[in-house]
């Protein structure tokens, strides 16, 4: 082994050597082939097979392991499919470690060697080395700078079209991350000009030569010179014209509607509000209607009474929601089954191991009559256009959400611009009902959301505030309230309990809390193994989530009777096993048992505190909010809402008054390039 680094000094364990980059030598000699093959390092070799190999190749033992696989049946006990699989095992080892070298011989991070070898195989050193912006690829994870920094060492020119195309694309690419469906051409120039430090002139060159080659979309709109990937150009356009084309649909159904109220009202035993009784006319009447509204307002009473409607109606209907918690509230809320959008379209990764694809689409449409999507503000351009391709060309939509809370994580603000279009048929419920009233939650949410400020100091019922001015106090508090004061005072588990928090980073970051929280929930012990990825410790009985949609990783049921593909992000379950032997371990996603090797850990972090992002469509029993400042973009009203909306029985605001003040004051959000609204209104008026 050549290890480089430097020596440091540690507080409690003092001198150490902190390695920066290393590299195993593989052996030379016969008897160091024998010790490196009998320490099972490789998969179906052990110390007497490994005897058997060195007594019959010798020297030359790793090359015939590598590149003459055949030669393995010499052996007694190997068979040709064994041998096969000998092999294989051995060249991701040899291959692993030559990309590695290559990655690390150039100061970058070996996380991205894994994922490299993980999508590409063996042929992922001769990819990177092609194109070593593939680096920067979603899927892989990294960054810009470091793409650029290994296209730069390997002799790439600054002022090549290839690195000018590379960042113009990575800049549209990054942006989605920020909700923008395009980029206004002169700012896509300053943009990339600036991150490759080249003159906005090239850059500008390198987007005509985009525009001119398809790879990317350029239109006029609104006087804004907009430029698009090609797949959110098609997703906004397609979108725009299914969307007008539904708001224009009515049916004739032949039934009395306010008999139809009355029949739904004697079945569920209420009476509906006005506003409610229009959802139900409106559902009935129109294909496609927006059903929005705040905590309380009565939104699942409508979609129940919409469900019973179709069913007397003889309408197939669907219900669905954007991610899996949200489907299984719904699930349980209004009696029905429910999906989450992805598992409902069929999602699989492309052959490429990038792209998504969808089993239902124009070709393949949905079984159904109508389809319900809850948690609508959730719901990018991309996934709203994949649903629309989806749907039956006379089938029902009814999209349901609270356009008050933050705006979906995805490229565009869908469920925001059909109700600022004025196209599409909508409803906004305001009444909050007398069974709720006493709720300080619902109550202070709906003040938060006119930008009043609660009274915070008024401990009661459900909404309780325990100032903290410093965040090391806040950090105490948090742990306190999860591992004791909870559990043993309001008999509420930690497993009921969801920490939140505006950001990832800090003191109050997700981060540094799920450290804290581990240490005092799931503390280290000898029964239960453990698995250091990175700097991050992944500990048997530990509360994890998933951060990316996975639509290939197998899952079976708790009962082992039933399986189903995917994973997606924001699930959250509980790691069951850590078994180094398979290099694997095992989470429980309430119920769906599903099995990760280490080299897919960047999908999973731990989720005691997850940012109030992640937390969207989601409900908890007890929500613990950290509030004690953050960077301004992440300090706002719909932070603050969405936040305390997340809360069922329980809400615990920790940290600072003025901040959560601050945050109702700040109404600022940050402004989205999308032109769905635009195209809506220009639609339903040609």
């Amino acid at each position: 082994m050549i290890a480089s680094g430097e020596w440091m000094s540690h507080k409690v364990h003092g001198k150490q050597f902190r390695a920066a980059f290393a590299q195993r030598l593989m052996p030379r000699s016969a008897q160091a082939i024998y010790e490196y093959l009998a320490s099972g390092t490789i998969r179906g070799i052990g110390p007497a097979t490994a005897s058997l190999l060195v007594d019959r190749f010798g020297e030359k033992t790793l090359d015939v392991l590598e590149n003459d696989p055949a030669r393995l049946t010499q052996i007694r006990g190997i068979s040709s499919p064994k041998a096969e699989k000998i092999s294989a095992s051995f060249r991701k080892q040899t291959g692993m470690r030559r990309l590695m070298e290559f990655i690390c011989s150039f100061g970058l991070r070996p996380i991205l060697a894994m994922q490299l070898y993980k999508h590409y195989g063996d042929d992922a050193l001769e990819l990177i080395r092609e194109n070593p912006y593939l680096l920067a690829a979603t899927h892989i994870g990294g960054s810009f700078a470091e793409a650029d920094h290994l296209a730069m060492e390997m002799g790439l020119d600054g002022t090549s079209k290839n690195r000018i195309h590379a960042a113009i694309l990575f800049e549209l690419r990054h942006n989605t991350g920020n909700g923008h469906c395009f980029i206004p051409r002169g700012k896509l120039a300053a943009a990339t000009a600036e991150l490759i430090q080249v003159e906005e002139e090239d850059v500008d060159q390198g987007i005509a030569d985009l525009i001119g080659n398809g790879g990317i979309r350029y239109e006029e709109i609104a006087g804004c010179h907009a430029c698009y990937l090609p797949e959110l150009y098609e997703a906004e356009l397609n979108a725009a014209r299914r969307l007008t084309r539904m708001s224009q649909g009515r049916f004739e159904n032949h039934v009395d509607v306010e008999m139809l109220i009355s029949l739904l009202e004697e079945q569920q035993g209420i009476r509906f509000a006005q506003l409610q009784k229009q959802t139900i006319r409106l559902a009935v009447e129109h294909q496609i209607l927006v059903l929005t509204g705040g905590p309380g307002t009565g939104k699942t009473t409508a979609i129940r009474a919409i469900l019973e409607a179709f069913d007397r109606l003889g309408v197939k209907t669907l219900l669905a929601a954007p991610t899996g918690r949200a489907a299984k509230r719904i699930t349980e809320l209004s009696g029905r089954e429910a999906q989450t959008v992805h598992r409902l379209l069929g999602a699989r990764f492309a052959e490429d191991g990038e792209h998504v694809v969808f089993a239902k689409n124009e070709q393949d449409r949905l079984n159904c009559e109508a389809v319900i999507l809850d948690e609508c503000s959730m719901v990018d351009i991309q996934l709203m256009d994949s649903l629309l391709r989806a749907l039956p060309t006379d089938a029902r939509l009814v999209l349901v959400g609270d356009a008050d809370q933050l705006p979906s994580v995805g490229p565009g603000n869908v469920f925001s611009a059909l109700i600022r279009s004025g196209v599409v048929p909508t409803v906004r419920l305001t009444e909050i009902f007398r069974q709720k009233e006493g709720s300080r939650i619902v109550r202070n949410a709906h003040m938060i959301n006119r930008g009043q400020h609660p009274d915070l100091s008024e401990n009661a019922g459900d909404f309780f505030r325990l100032q903290r001015l410093q965040a090391a106090g806040s950090v105490e508090t948090i742990t306190e309230l999860c591992a004791v004061r909870l559990p043993d005072k309001m008999k509420i588990p930690a497993a009921e309990i969801q920490v939140l928090t505006p950001t990832k980073k800090g003191e109050l970051g997700t981060v540094h809390l799920n450290l804290c929280l581990q240490a005092a929930l799931n503390p280290p012990a000898k029964e239960k193994k453990e698995k250091a990825f990175g700097e991050v410790i992944f500990r048997e009985g530990d509360r994890v989530m998933q951060i990316r949609n996975n639509y290939d990783i197998l899952w079976t049921n708790a009962t082992n009777t039933g399986s189903g593909m995917g994973i997606y992000n924001g699930d959250i379950g509980r790691i069951l096993r850590v078994e180094p032997e398979t290099e694997s371990l095992t989470v429980d996603f309430e119920g769906r048992i599903a099995t990760y090797g280490f080299d897919s850990l960047l999908e999973l972090e731990h989720a005691w505190a997850m940012t109030v992002h992640k937390a969207q469509g989601s409900e908890f029993r007890a929500v613990i909010l950290a509030l004690n400042g953050s960077i301004s973009s992440l300090m706002t009203r719909d932070v603050l809402y969405t936040a305390v909306t997340r809360a069922k029985e329980l809400l615990i605001l920790v940290g600072d008054d003025a901040v959560a003040y601050r945050m109702i004051d700040n109404v600022k959000q940050s402004k989205r390039y999308a032109a769905l609204r635009m195209r809506l209104q220009a639609l339903s008026e040609a």
